[in-house]
């Protein structure tokens, strides 16, 4: 093999690389009903920080979820009266009302239980990772597309470029 067939083969193992890992990660959290999220306030530190990726497990059965202080399920819900915005906050209380379950939360910075109380039809799950490497790579999707876009731009160039004639 001459160097002008070689250069293509070494330029597309890193792409073949960051593909797999971006499908893995992608495959580990749409194959077990999880969610990704961005922490975008302060209420609970210091378990969950401004600007941490949590993943999130679906599918829970109300009665399985923990509460208390500090050893309370973290939990994500839409936020009674704003179905659009979802908080992260720690399960605190539970009690029946009628049929379903319904929750205090409460973030571990604030002094005080939320004024609210979450349904658990409102639950969207638990936390189950925080900066993970799966969210990692999740995160970075869009710059990776990128530079895989560019990675195989490049092969291309060089293919056609240093192609043998």
């Amino acid at each position: 093999m001459t160097k002008r067939t070689i250069l293509p083969i070494v330029l597309l193992i890193p792409i073949v690389i960051l593909a797999s890992f971006l499908v893995g990660a992608f495959a580990y959290i749409s194959s077990q009903d999880r969610t990704v999220f961005r922490v975008v306030s302060q209420s609970m530190v210091p378990t969950l920080n401004e600007g941490d990726l949590i993943i999130v497990q679906g599918g829970l059965d109300a009665t399985a979820i923990v509460v208390g202080e500090n050893t309370g399920d973290i939990i994500a819900f839409h936020r009674p009266g704003d179905p659009n915005e979802i908080v992260t906050h720690r399960a605190m209380n539970k009690f029946l009302d009628g049929d379903l379950w319904k929750f205090e939360t409460k973030g571990d910075h604030n002094t005080h239980v939320d004024l609210w109380s979450v349904f658990e039809t409102d639950i969207v799950g638990r936390v189950v990772e925080i900066n993970s490497f799966p969210v990692f790579v999740l995160s970075m999707t869009f710059p990776l597309l990128i530079a895989i876009g560019g990675l195989i731009l490049c092969w291309i160039l060089v293919f056609v470029l240093f192609r043998p004639k």
